[in-house]
């Protein structure tokens, strides 16, 4: 069993069940191996949380190398958005909520700092992109709540409003 499957079959109980029901057994059943079969790969529930985290920021990364743009934060943007109609979403949400242990979550609060950092002094308006990379995690945190709130219509616009804030003014 590969990596992936166990990080999906413990998504996937999250989803389901919730935080409470995140057991090595329960995973361990939920991807069809025996509970060593996992602890072979993730040796306690921390590894495995930690494993989804890493994973959840190796994904955004790819997300944002992937997308088109003339600066970071247009990249940001377009990540976010890709994320937000892709459905990405619920994974974000369920492994975050999965820990309560700050320690667990230390690498996505560097990957934060990161994303938010990277690039700003560089923007043609730092503020305004700061303001757009902000909005971006306000868009993806309730839409990860509520993936139903904004059609592609409502998407399109903020999209818009979001790119008009970043666009140089002409000289």
């Amino acid at each position: 069993m590969r990596r992936d499957e166990l990080l999906d079959a413990a998504e996937d109980l999250l989803c389901d069940q919730g935080s409470a029901a995140l057991t090595l057994a329960a995973v361990a059943d939920r991807a069809g191996v025996s509970k060593g079969g996992l602890l072979y790969h993730y040796g306690s529930k921390e590894a495995l949380i930690k494993g989804m985290v890493e994973r959840l920021i190796e994904d955004f990364d790819a997300l944002l190398a992937a997308q088109p743009g003339d600066t970071y934060t247009e990249r940001y943007l377009a990540a976010t958005l890709a994320a937000v109609r892709s459905g990405r979403l619920r994974r974000w949400a369920v492994v975050t909520g999965a820990s309560g242990n700050l320690f667990l979550l230390a690498p996505l609060r560097e990957a934060m700092t990161r994303w938010h950092r990277e690039g700003l002094s560089e923007e043609p308006d730092p503020v305004a992109s700061q303001i757009v990379r902000l909005a971006c995690e306000g868009l993806w945190d309730v839409a990860s709540h509520d993936p139903e709130l904004n059609t592609e219509a409502d998407l399109q616009a903020l999209e818009r409003r979001l790119k008009a804030l970043i666009k140089p003014s002409p000289a």
